[in-house]
């Protein structure tokens, strides 16, 4: 059996914010180690799970820990970018569901796993693919991109003051010799970031780290589109719940969800709102929910997590 050890993040507020129907249709667009799916299964009884995974570590693994599940024809697994749920779905004639969850960022096990590149922890090939059959990794952006192009990637996605200095200095370095590994782009990190500012704010390639991350596998792209189809496949009642793990997925989330539970545009002193202008879906709660005390306690990377949900009100 594939080991997948990965202790789930709001596992029970997650899946409670999905208000199951035992009888209903749910999809985990991030199936991981199985946490958020054999919570929903467990109170499945007529009803199916899809979950997507574009890791096959992960569906190897959850083929062995969910067997149960597969046998009683109550799980689907998809390999798959949660970016395509329409489109999986409807080849399997999926058109509508009751509940999608999501549980973003990189499972424990890709950070753990030295040989994923994931880590500025541990020494491995710059790579950090989710999907191993994708072209573009780490190395081919750290090694190829321009100057400027990383300059606007380390900023975005990584919120780092000191991404023009921090791209310099890859860009000076990749001229003597390619930068492989993971622990030699660390050292490249540290040259562009003034000795004052590495010794504090955690560790100095954290946020390069992070953005690099972001730019192989296209997580904001692939969430903005994966939401926006989740947000028209969930029927009367369904409910989206989102767990995010840091500042830039989170607005994100914040902004569509805004964006489909308030009245755009609403023409100054209207008297009555009509019917078709209201809106067709509510937030469960106002504020984001976070992770209890004792969780925070328990699992470190827990510390940024936050849930969203939204729910559909009519058609």
């Amino acid at each position: 059996m594939v080991k997948f050890h990965h202790e789930t993040v709001l596992l029970n507020e997650a899946v409670d914010g999905l208000n199951i129907n035992p009888n209903g249709i749910y999809v985990d667009c991030t199936l991981g180690g199985g946490g958020h799916s054999e919570k929903i299964l467990q109170q499945l009884d007529k009803g199916h799970l899809y979950s997507f995974d574009q890791d096959q570590v992960a569906i190897e693994y959850n083929q062995e820990h969910l067997k149960k599940y597969i046998s009683a024809g109550k799980v689907s697994f998809i390999r798959d970018n949660f970016k395509n749920i329409s489109e999986a779905l409807d080849e399997l004639d999926v058109t509508s569901v009751d509940g999608i969850i999501y549980d973003l960022g990189v499972s424990s096990p890709q950070f753990d796993d030295a040989s994923r590149g994931f880590s500025y922890q541990h020494n491995a090939r710059l790579d950090m693919r989710m999907d191993q059959r994708n072209s573009l990794d780490a190395w081919q952006i750290v090694n190829n991109w321009p100057y400027n192009k990383l300059v606007k990637i380390f900023f975005r996605y990584g919120e780092e003051k000191f991404s023009k200095q921090v791209a310099r200095a890859i860009e000076n370095n990749r001229e003597k010799s390619s930068i492989d590994t993971t622990e030699e782009l660390v050292e490249v990190i540290k040259q562009g970031i003034p000795a004052a500012a590495r010794r504090h704010g955690g560790h100095p390639a954290k946020k390069v780290f992070q953005a690099l991350r972001i730019a192989v596998n296209d997580e904001l792209g692939a969430l903005e589109t994966s939401l926006e189809s989740a947000i028209d496949l969930i029927g009367v009642n369904g409910r989206i719940c989102v767990i995010t793990f840091q500042s830039l997925e989170d607005r994100l989330v914040k902004t569509m969800f805004k964006e489909k539970t308030i009245i755009m545009n609403l023409p100054h002193n209207l008297p009555v709102i009509p019917p078709e202008m209201q809106p067709k879906y509510k937030l469960v709660s106002r504020k984001p929910i976070l992770p209890s005390g004792e969780e925070l306690e328990e699992n470190h990377r827990s510390h940024s997590a936050k849930l969203r949900i939204i729910q559909r009100i009519s058609n």
